[in-house]
Parts: structure tokens; C-alpha cells; sequence
């Protein structure tokens, strides 16, 4: 068998990417190598997802939807430059700071020194071999016209005419008519970005980062660049610069706040009567995030579901919540047969297949079975065998609710008769609603938890997208809370300020007084010259 040597000079390290010198004097012996600098940070921290060759193909790849990046192939979503460039040092050095919000890109700035960054950008460049000749050229986005009610009208309607739309839908939350069928260029499933949520947003949720995304493309994914549109004068600059604002507008203007404890406003009048009764507008709505339920299998790394947003009110004798959450299909939905058909294809099934049919969407509001101050809380998954769960059930497919004890996912005894609780969902633009009411002492105390004013009552949820492959294990589950049951504002709050104040005011005509009948000291300051 013949072996063929290929001399020194023609060899091409995949670790530096350059032309080595002849070993001088060795001939074609190869030369030692140090590893290049980046190497050691880069297989420590990014080859568990992006690969060892930097493939995008690393171990935990199969459990993350979107999949990471590929660096061999040189295509780059958030960048500086056209769209099909590369990005330049300074786009890739960002996104290893600050990471790649909603995916499973985080950021490296608080781990890695700087040094350590920069290193790791020239060793992800190593990977492919597009990066030679002249580094790339920035474009100039110039500055954010000012923003002004009629520039967001102006721009919603470039929003429409732009058919922005069709992916993102009407009100922004990624239900377009073509979200089902959305893939990347590898053939992945991708969603439409959540507009509503722009702490989610890859490359920054302010206008300007905005308005470069929707100039540069997101390379690689279904968005498009609409620079063509601007230098074809569908549109200008100034309407995208609007389009941009009006995205903006779209979300909280800072991300939301996250609370321990869930106020439940206690009202005098009539309580809402459904989850789209006005009243529940003059109630403020607490944020409760949801991760993927990965502790339990068979596990869920893709979940839909990543926050419910929290209403609550009562009047002394019934508690009503108000449970909103973002999901693009009301499922199930024959339209989103083909998304689960690709997820089914490119997530993993290492716990146990991916059902291929859809089934309902899901939310499961647990309690502990026994509320009192000293309420040790049940395990978050359901409960379990020694401390199970007051669990209260609701599904899209029949829209019924079902009481219960749990004691883990997927293990749920439903309660005997009628259910306590109350219900109405509603289902618009990529938005569930679902109001809940019980009375604050059930029918049966043994059975349920009654619930007292003045009282913090332990909450956690869990949901789930039946178009997403989702079920009752398999979903997105949150940690515990609480709902504080507002009392009555006792009299002496008001009572006590307005005492104090006319106190002090006496006081303060008492001391007048006093000094204005003892009149001016004999021994003091002539004050008349």
C-alpha cells in the first residue's frame, strides 16, 4: 500500500487557518504547533453545542430549538453587513458578550475575560474557510427619525404593507398564517419572532437595533433583508425607521418584573364575569416565567410556553384569576400539522417518542391540598405520593376544568361531582385567556384547600402546546408563588395621617402664640434700629 507524505508547506492547520512555512532545514517534517489561543475556552465552554469542529453539531444540539449555530458554513443572523455577508470582528464579538436572547445562546461577558472573547472569535473563524481577503464593511443605518403617534400609525401600516404579518401576525405574536410552515435553511423549525416580547429579541430590542435587523436580514432563517425594498422605493427609509417604532411599541417598554407574591385586589363590586370583561384592565398583571420541563422524563427542551401573565381579585367570599399566555395555534389545529411533523423530525426522542398527532393545549394550576401559614409546599412536578397537590386542570379540547390531587406529572385523581371552579377561556391572536372563580371555602374542605383574606396561598402552573408535540408531562412549568388575598384597608390607616397632621398644625399655632403674647425681651436686639 502506498503512502503518500504531502510536504510541510502545503498543510493547512484547521487551528490557524494560514500557510505554514517549510521546516527549513527538516524538509517536510511537520512543526510543532502551540494550540491556537482561543482553543481552550472555546472547547470549554461552546463545543458542548456548537461541536468540536464548530459544526453546530455538539452534544446538547439535538435539545435546542433553534439549533446552534454552524460556524463552517460562514452564515451569521445578526450582523452590522448585507444580507449573505459575513458579519465583521465587532458583530461576533457582541454576540459572545451578550449572548443571543430566546435561544440557548447566553452571554460570556460575566466569565470570560476579554481577552478570552476575542480569542474565541478568531478560533470560531478558523472554522470556515469564507473568512479571507478584506474584512467586511459595516453599513450606515444613519439615525431614528422622532417617534410621534402618527409615525407609529404610519408605520403599522408599512407593518401590513410589507405583509410582516403573514409570519408575525396581526398583533405581533408570532400566529402569522405562515408560522406553521416556518423553517431555517437546514430544513429546522423556526418561530416566528414574539414581537410582544422584545427581551427576547435577537441583536437588542431598541429601535435602532431594530431597524438594523430588518435591514441586514436574519441570514440563515426565514426573515428577509428590506434593503431592496428601500433602494427599489417600495418604501423609505424613513417607513422602515417607523416600522421599526412601531415593533417597538408593541412590547413593555422594560422587561417584566418578576414578583414572589401575586396581589389578589379585593373589590367591593361585582367581580369579572369572563377573561375579557373590562374590569380586569384596572388590575394589575404579575409575570410568572416558565421554563421547559427537563427534571422528569420524558423531558421538554422546546417548550412554547414561557410565562403566564397573573390577575387576581376577590370580594371576601370568591376568588377569580385571570391566566394569559401567549401560543401561536389553538390546537389542535390541522394548520400545524406540518410544524409538528418537523419537530417530530429534528428533536430528540431520547426519552420516549414525540407524538405524531396534536393534541390539546394545556394548563394546570396547582395548590398545596392544606394552606396555613406554616404550609410546607408540595414538589413543584404535581406533588408526590407524601405531599400531594391540590391540582385544577384545563384543556382546549373540550375547554373543561378538572379538580384533583396530584402526586407527580402525569399523575392526577380527579375529585368526585361537580367541579368548584368556574371557567371561560378565550382564544384570540395567539393569545389564550382563561378566568378561573371558586368560592374562598370549598364545598368539600377535605378534599380542597380553602383560602382565607390576608392570606399568601401558594401557586405554580404548568401548560403545554398540543401543536408542539406537548402533553402532560411534556411542557413548560413554572416555580412556586403566591396569591396574597388583599384585606380591608383598616380605618386607622387614614385616620392616623390626618391626626398627626392636625397635631402638628396645633402645635405649630400653639408656639406662634405663646411667643407672640410673651412679646420682645427686655434685654434683647432693638429690631426698630
Amino acid at each position: 500500500m502506498t503512502r503518500w507524505r504531502i510536504p510541510a508547506a502545503l498543510l493547512v492547520p484547521l487551528a490557524w487557518g494560514a500557510w505554514l512555512p517549510a521546516a527549513g532545514a527538516e524538509g517536510d517534517a511537520l512543526q510543532a504547533q502551540a494550540p491556537h489561543p482561543g482553543k481552550a475556552a472555546y472547547d470549554k465552554w461552546c463545543a458542548g453545542c456548537h461541536g468540536d469542529t464548530g459544526a453546530g453539531d455538539g452534544e446538547a444540539a439535538a435539545y435546542m430549538l433553534p439549533r446552534p449555530r454552524d460556524f463552517t458554513r460562514g452564515v451569521y443572523q445578526v450582523r452590522s453587513t448585507a444580507s449573505g455577508e459575513l458579519p465583521t470582528d465587532a458583530d461576533m464579538l457582541r454576540i459572545v458578550e451578550e449572548g443571543m436572547p430566546g435561544t440557548a445562546m447566553p452571554e460570556w461577558k460575566s466569565r470570560l475575560s476579554a481577552k478570552e472573547r476575542s480569542d474565541v472569535v478568531a478560533y470560531i473563524k478558523t472554522f470556515s474557510r469564507f473568512f479571507t481577503g478584506a474584512p467586511p464593511t459595516p453599513l450606515s443605518f444613519g439615525n431614528a427619525p422622532a417617534e410621534s403617534e402618527s409615525a407609529l400609525t404610519e408605520g403599522e401600516q408599512v407593518y401590513r404593507k410589507l405583509e410582516c404579518f403573514k409570519c408575525h401576525g396581526d398583533a405581533g405574536r408570532g400566529d402569522g398564517q405562515s408560522a406553521a410552515s416556518l423553517k431555517d435553511d437546514w430544513g429546522h423549525p423556526i418561530r416566528a419572532a414574539d414581537l410582544t416580547q422584545s427581551w427576547n429579541f435577537n441583536g437588542g430590542a431598541s429601535v435602532e437595533q431594530i431597524h438594523a435587523r430588518l435591514r441586514t436580514g436574519l441570514d440563515g432563517t426565514p426573515m428577509p433583508s428590506f434593503s431592496d425594498a428601500v433602494d427599489a422605493k417600495v418604501i423609505t427609509e424613513e417607513q422602515l425607521w417607523q416600522v421599526a417604532q412601531y415593533v417597538g411599541s408593541l412590547s413593555p417598554k422594560t422587561r417584566p418584573e418578576v414578583r414572589e407574591v401575586i396581589r389578589a385586589r379585593l373589590i367591593t363590586g361585582p367581580l369579572p364575569t369572563g377573561p375579557t370583561d373590562t374590569l380586569w384592565s384596572a388590575i394589575d398583571a404579575a409575570y410568572v416565567p416558565l421554563v421547559g420541563q427537563i427534571i422528569q422524563k420524558p423531558r421538554w427542551f422546546l417548550p412554547t410556553v414561557d410565562g403566564v401573565w397573573v390577575q387576581a381579585a376577590h370580594d371576601g367570599a370568591r376568588l377569580t384569576l385571570r391566566l394569559s399566555w401567549h401560543d401561536p395555534s389553538r390546537s389542535p389545529d390541522p394548520a400545524w400539522d406540518e410544524w409538528l411533523a418537523r419537530i417530530v423530525q429534528t428533536a430528540t426522542d431520547a426519552d420516549g417518542a414525540i407524538p405524531a398527532t396534536q393534541g390539546p393545549d394545556r394548563l394546570v394550576v396547582q395548590f398545596p391540598k392544606r394552606v396555613s401559614d406554616e404550609t410546607e409546599q408540595p414538589y413543584f412536578l404535581g406533588g408526590n405520593n407524601r405531599r400531594p397537590a391540590y391540582l385544577v386542570r384545563w384543556s382546549s379540547d373540550s375547554e373543561r376544568v378538572e379538580e384533583g390531587v396530584g402526586t407527580g406529572l402525569g399523575r392526577f385523581t380527579a375529585l368526585p361531582g361537580d367541579a368548584d371552579f368556574s371557567h371561560a377561556a378565550h382564544f384570540e391572536k395567539g393569545e389564550w385567556q382563561l378566568q378561573l372563580g371558586r368560592a374562598l371555602v370549598p364545598r368539600d374542605t377535605a378534599a380542597a384547600p380553602a383560602f382565607h383574606p390576608g392570606q399568601a396561598v401558594p401557586i405554580a402552573f404548568f401548560a403545554a402546546d398540543g401543536s408542539n408535540g406537548e402533553l402532560e408531562v411534556r411542557g413548560s412549568v413554572s416555580a412556586w408563588y403566591s396569591v396574597y388575598l388583599e384585606v380591608p384597608t383598616p380605618i386607622t390607616v387614614y385616620v392616623q395621617p390626618v391626626l398627626a397632621g392636625l397635631l402638628t398644625a396645633g402645635l405649630g399655632v400653639f408656639v406662634v402664640f405663646r411667643a407672640q403674647r410673651r412679646g420682645p425681651r427686655a434685654d434683647g436686639p432693638n429690631l426698630e434700629g
